[in-house]
């Protein structure tokens, strides 16, 4: 059952650029910030579903999320995503390997990576967030699977995930 979504992505990139000179050091301010309001529905620009959890991979292991009928909302219900609109991966910052994206063998989530083999490496301090508001398609049984994997051996990793998307 598709739920109320009432949320705000975004991302934001600020600082000040600076250059050694002379008589002194020049700054430029430098501030990008990207917005998605998202209301309740199943339109572009719109949401009804939500997942979102912190999970944990072994070392040299993978898991693979499937989003089309294989997760559950923050109340324990079934859901099944038809596109996905944002996606983040925030590993953890104490961890020793990165966390990959992507990739799966078979029936891979390849709409917003171009190809089911691509990957994206997350490393532990960093953090992947993807965004359309027109959302990424999700082919059940055969383009629903997304891969998350450790990229390591040794030790496990943990990270945060969130995904917001549309129903059918």
């Amino acid at each position: 059952m598709p739920h109320i979504v009432d949320l705000r992505v975004s991302a934001k990139i600020t600082g000040d650029v600076s250059v050694a000179a002379d008589l002194g050091n020049p700054k430029k301010a430098l501030s990008v910030n990207a917005i998605l309001d998202l209301l309740t529905g199943t339109a572009a620009a719109q949401a009804d579903l939500v997942f979102a959890d912190t999970r944990t991979i072994s070392a040299s292991s993978s898991e693979n999320l499937d989003l089309a009928g294989g997760l559950t909302d923050p109340f324990g219900a079934a859901i099944t995503f038809a596109e996905i609109v944002a996606i983040l991966v925030k590993p953890a910052a104490a961890n020793t390997n990165n966390v990959l994206v992507g990739g799966a063998a078979s029936n891979g989530f390849s709409t917003p990576f171009g190809d089911a083999t691509d990957v994206i490496k997350v490393t532990p301090k960093g953090f992947l967030m993807l965004v359309s508001d027109e959302g990424y398609a999700v082919t059940a049984s055969t383009g629903d699977i997304l891969k998350i994997a450790n990229s390591g051996s040794g030790s496990s990793v943990t990270y945060d995930i969130v995904l917001v998307g549309r129903s059918a």
